[in-house]
């Protein structure tokens, strides 16, 4: 019997997977692209014999593997019905094709269990990301308790080499780890309630000879904000299974008799240029994501916030004359951070109750927010709606509104609980609390925090609240886009404790980290870059010496960092001597020049001597920053092999920037990729630029 095969194709990728008559289908291949009409040619079972000590059916390794019938490795479900029907296998595979070739929906149906999970595949064009997701239906009576649901299992070749994931912790996000692949399995938990800052939802898995920017490598990243589960493991054949999904708690999800739990979606891609080519993927296909005001993205103004500036010492005539200082180096957005509301002098109270101070701002927020707009600026303000201090009105009226576990005590962090946002009472009183102030003053940006993990996250009923909060914060969200739709947000945790794929369709700025040192932001940058594109990297130019590290960079050093993302300025400018403000203003006018190429495709690598390399651009006109860490050990500086130029045209190479050097030259892009781009002598903590043109 000819084998039937469902084939999607992207522009550099495709996925096969092989139909059976009795079951899940296969997974054939996912890779790079093959011509159109390529197939396996024969069935996989043709092709192996029955190894000693098995099945006498075994089975080969499905788009979603079930439990208990002959499938040993991960499950994609495990469930039970009063404890019976635990065992999952489909008897036959509806086919629903959503866009022929590019889009399929699948639905495994299990008769005996009476359970269906549907995986909808979806391969898009223009990115070559994959998006997978999973839902199951309790199709029985009785009620389903789901214990594990993966969102995407995923083939990985038998070359998979090694997994490079980022974690870290607050202050330290989104460092790189490489482990190496084996006969084991490879697992990354996350239980913080939210997505975290120690273990972000994705990795990047690679093949031999893989580089930054060479060689075939995968990536896959989880978009949702809450508890998360990614493993990889090896099979029988010498191929991987990659499974993403959310991490249940015990008790968490029970479906009722026709009731369904859908998945969060797998964002999953494939590179022959190394993860910096995974990464260019994912950029093109995050930017998919974001919903702007006016329908497309403005381009990103220059940011100001008043957290390192001030912290909770809010006086209205500084804080006008802040505006002032910003509005005439440039900046084009301000935004009023924490220590605005009703009793807030320091982090110990007030959360929850979201009106004016009446001591800082007698007033209200209008005489400043005015004062921001009449010279030219955006006004944002800082909220942090999921939480609530016990020491609070809010909290006063309404313990029972935090999450708790009853009989077990209430931990604080920052002082703060989580309120249940699950209790519609509950959205709709922060609702209500927020929305006077978009409606009465001309606020055009929210930075939304979220500065705790959830611990004892109990629901007034006693179970798990973790995965009912992330959908209540999701509808809290959506609730003020839908009211305020010219309003951007910022998701902000402790800096990069919320940062996925699933929050980014709710906003429109991630808070990259709460640490501002320049010289850690070079190692938690491109970690973000990895996911994200650089228009929605939150990079500020701070005070020397960094309130996180103590240690002090130039401000040319720290603002050429900044200006790799969305740039900003959090410090007292008012403090800054005539010049260091003339060159802040250098900096921010260079950013406004030239943001539309630092905010397009992006590549970047590592060279020896404790040098790194970031460009931005595209074909004709690239930005190349050329960045030392560390003083030099070697007696010449290396030079730069760039990938991304055509090797038959050729390039004027210009620095630029306030601190720029040297004279422009033009070279063959032949001898850019392979023999490289001479650097001038640089010493540590130091910065060039270049301006990269066609000749």
């Amino acid at each position: 019997m000819q084998p039937d095969w469902i084939i999607l194709h992207g522009t550099q990728a495709s996925l096969i997977l092989e139909r059976v008559s009795d079951g899940t289908p296969l997974w054939r291949y996912w890779g790079p692209r093959l011509p159109d009409g390529v197939t396996p040619g024969q069935s996989l079972a043709e092709t192996r014999e029955t190894p000693s000590f098995s099945l006498d059916q075994p089975l080969h390794f499905p788009l979603f593997p079930g439990f208990g019938l002959g499938w040993f490795g991960q499950s994609g479900l495990l469930a039970h019905s009063g404890g019976r029907h635990f065992a999952f296998a489909p008897q036959r595979c509806e086919v629903e094709w959503v866009r022929t070739g590019e889009a399929v929906r699948l639905t495994l149906v299990d008769i005996v269990a009476r359970i269906d999970v549907a995986v909808t595949l979806d391969l898009d064009l223009a990115s070559d990301v994959l998006t997978i997701n999973s839902a199951v239906t309790n199709r029985g009576d009785r009620t389903l308790h789901i214990h594990h649901l993966a969102a995407a299992c995923l083939p990985l070749p038998d070359d998979a080499q090694s997994v490079r994931h980022h974690g870290g912790r607050h202050n330290g996000e989104f460092l790189a780890t490489e482990d190496r692949l084996g006969l084991g399995q490879w697992r990354r938990e996350n239980r913080h309630g939210l997505t975290s800052h120690e273990a972000f939802p994705g990795a990047v898995v690679t093949t031999p000879g893989a580089t930054e920017n060479a060689g075939l490598a995968y990536g896959a990243q989880l978009a949702w904000s809450g508890n998360h589960v990614q493993s990889i493991e090896a099979l029988d054949d010498g191929r991987f299974q990659w499974q993403l999904g959310e991490w249940l708690a015990p008790g968490e999800i029970a479906l009722e008799p026709g009731a369904t739990l859908a998945s969060p979606d797998v964002l999953a891609t494939c590179s022959t240029e190394g993860w910096g080519g995974v990464s260019r993927n994912f950029h093109a296909g995050v930017r998919q994501l974001v919903t702007w005001p006016g329908g497309g993205m403005a381009p990103r103004p220059v940011h100001l916030n008043t957290w390192e500036g001030f912290y909770f010492d809010h006086d209205l005539g500084q804080l006008k004359a802040l505006a002032d200082a910003a509005a005439a180096v440039g900046i084009e957005r301000y935004v009023l951070d924490d220590g605005w509301f009703a009793g807030r002098h320091d982090d110990s109270s007030s959360l929850g109750d979201w009106w004016p101070d009446a001591r800082k701002y007698p007033d209200g927020l209008a005489p400043l927010a005015e004062h921001v707009t009449g010279l030219g600026m955006e006004f944002g303000l800082w909220v942090e709606p999921e939480m609530v201090n016990p020491d609070s009105e809010l909290y006063r009226a309404h313990p029972d509104w935090a999450l708790q576990i009853a009989g077990r005590p209430a931990q604080t962090a920052r002082n703060q609980l989580v309120l249940d946002l699950s209790r519609a009472e509950v959205s709709d009183y922060l609702f209500g609390q927020i929305a006077p102030l978009l409606d009465n003053l001309p606020i055009s940006y929210l930075k939304w925090d979220h500065n705790r993990d959830l611990v004892a996250a109990g629901g007034a009923d006693g179970r798990a609240r973790y995965h009912a909060q992330v959908e209540a914060a999701y509808a809290l969200f959506d609730r003020f886009r839908a009211a305020f739709p010219q309003v951007e947000i910022e998701a902000c945790a402790g800096g990069g404790g919320r940062i996925d794929a699933g929050i980014i369709r709710r906003t429109h700025r991630f808070w990259t980290s709460d640490c501002i040192d320049a010289v850690s932001r070079l190692h938690i940058q491109p970690g973000f870059l990895q996911y994200f594109p650089p228009e929605l990297m939150g990079s500020h130019i701070g005070t020397a010496p960094a309130h996180s590290t103590g240690r002090s960079q130039s401000m040319d050093f720290r603002a050429a960092i900044a200006c790799q993302g969305h740039l900003g300025v959090e410090f007292n400018l008012l403090t800054l001597d005539p010049g260091e403000r003339a060159r802040l203003g250098e900096w921010i006018a260079f950013y406004k020049a030239n943001r539309h190429v630092l905010h397009a495709s992006v590549y970047g690598g590592s060279l020896p001597d404790g040098m790194r390399w970031h460009a931005a651009g595209k074909e004709g006109e690239w930005l190349l920053f050329i960045i030392r860490e560390t003083p030099m050990q070697l007696r010449h500086m290396p030079p730069v092999r760039l990938p991304f130029v055509a090797s038959d045209a050729r390039y004027r190479i210009t620095p630029v920037g306030p601190a720029a050097r040297g004279e422009a030259v033009t070279l063959d892009g032949g001898w850019l990729a392979q023999g490289g781009l001479p650097i001038p002598q640089m010493k540590g903590e130091e910065a060039v630029i270049y301006r990269i043109e066609a000749a």
